[in-house]
């Protein structure tokens, strides 16, 4: 739970915690892939159609819920992804999931519950909304992408969203602290592959051969390079080698090793240039050796860009509501399809703090441990509430 200096939600969302919390382990408990979130989808529709809310299903399986208020005034939008990961989990907690193979490893459990419960105490003051509130459910964030096909099918549109909002929860900040950055903050993404074709041969007569794994060794470590030596010093970019797959066994000479990666970077012109070089030095290596080579690079998302406007809002909704100190500039390398949000409407996607470390709830994203101090889903309808206040300077029942 919050530590003793983090602010408490305005009563009817400190009334709500318990019930966030069963939501969130619910979801928890039974997680899904990409475009497979048929059981979270149903549950989705089934809470907020209980409060009569009107939802759309778009995107196989995400949904649009909007909350009219009595005003014709801004359409503001709340985004929470859905799916979970292709992870074993290994938390020994009665809420841990019940699907072989598949864990909600990144919190989006939690952002599902956190847009559940806006939408929840929205709809109790509908009568006093000076304008409308569009919340998009999102598939498949972890892969192959659902922002788009939302966007496509007109999740933005009927009536038009002007400004928008998410948020991660976060682990590598401690609860009760935020952190939000206008412009980018977090990277674009891509992922490349190359196939290395050498001579196989004896492992006792290796100069009848061209051994694809020196080759492939000698472009994992000339990789590195690239950011290291071409890129300014002030220009954050990642080019990482996760995979390297070549031979057979320990007296043969591989022909063949296939290496895969990720390249990271904030920068557009930066992301233009990183597939040339990268091709550059897996070509000269190769050359050199008399091996040949096959790229495959493809970029996933680009950079997440904040909106200045929508930032200074949610800072200074954050330090009001948390404390200045507890209010940071982050960034990271990680990726997320809110960009492809942002580039159609100004908004903010910022990170609120998660982790307990007296409680053990501190590890990584992506991790078979991971989970979260669950006091998090409070602050974050408290916040998601306040900035909707904020953008239509009226308090609903403060």
């Amino acid at each position: 739970m919050p530590t003793s200096t983090t602010p408490l939600p305005r009563p009817a969302i400190a009334a709500l915690q318990p019930q966030l919390v069963q939501w969130r382990r619910h979801l928890h408990r039974f997680p899904e892939l990409g475009f497979q979130e048929r059981a979270t989808h149903r549950f989705i529709v089934q809470k907020l159609t209980s409060w009569g809310i009107d939802v759309r299903e778009v995107a196989k399986t995400g949904v649009v819920a909007t909350v009219t208020g009595q005003a014709e005034g801004p359409v503001l939008a709340v985004r929470a992804d859905m799916d979970a990961l292709p992870i074993l989990e290994r938390n020994g907690v009665d809420y841990a999931s019940e699907t072989p193979g598949v864990m909600h490893a990144c919190g989006h459990d939690g952002h599902v519950t956190i847009a559940l419960g806006t939408a929840f105490l929205l709809a109790q003051h509908r009568e006093r909304l000076p304008g409308t509130v569009k919340f998009l459910f999102q598939p498949a964030e972890e892969g192959p992408g659902g922002a788009l096909p939302m966007i496509a099918e007109g999740a933005l549109e009927a009536p038009t969203v002007e400004a928008m909002i998410g948020l991660h929860l976060w682990n590598s900040l401690p609860i009760g602290q935020l952190g939000v950055k206008a412009g980018p903050s977090m990277a674009d993404t891509a992922q490349f592959k190359v196939t290395i074709t050498g001579k196989g041969g004896h492992g006792a007569l290796p100069h009848q051969t061209i051994d694809a794994i020196v080759v492939g060794a000698q472009v994992v470590s000339a990789l590195q390079t690239i950011v290291a030596r071409n890129i300014d010093p002030f220009e954050p970019a990642v080019v990482t080698v996760g995979k390297f797959h070549g031979g057979s066994n320990f007296n043969i000479i591989a022909q063949t090793v296939e290496l895969e990666g990720t390249v990271r970077c904030f920068a557009p012109e930066l992301a233009q240039v990183l597939p040339a070089r990268i091709e550059q030095v897996i070509a000269g290596i190769c050359q050199a050796h008399g091996a040949t080579y096959e790229l495959a690079y493809r970029r996933h998302y680009p950079s997440v860009i904040n909106d200045e406007r929508v930032a200074a809002l949610v800072r200074s909704v954050a330090e009001e509501f948390l404390g200045p100190d507890q209010v940071r500039p982050e960034t990271t390398l990680g990726g997320e399809d809110m960009a492809f949000f942002l580039q159609k409407v100004p908004g903010c996607y910022f990170f609120l703090g998660s982790a307990n470390p007296e409680l053990g709830l501190d590890k990584p994203h992506h991790h078979p441990c991971f989970d979260f101090d669950e006091g998090a889903l409070g602050l974050g309808v408290e916040l998601f509430v306040r900035c909707l206040e904020r953008f239509w300077q009226q308090p609903l029942d403060r």
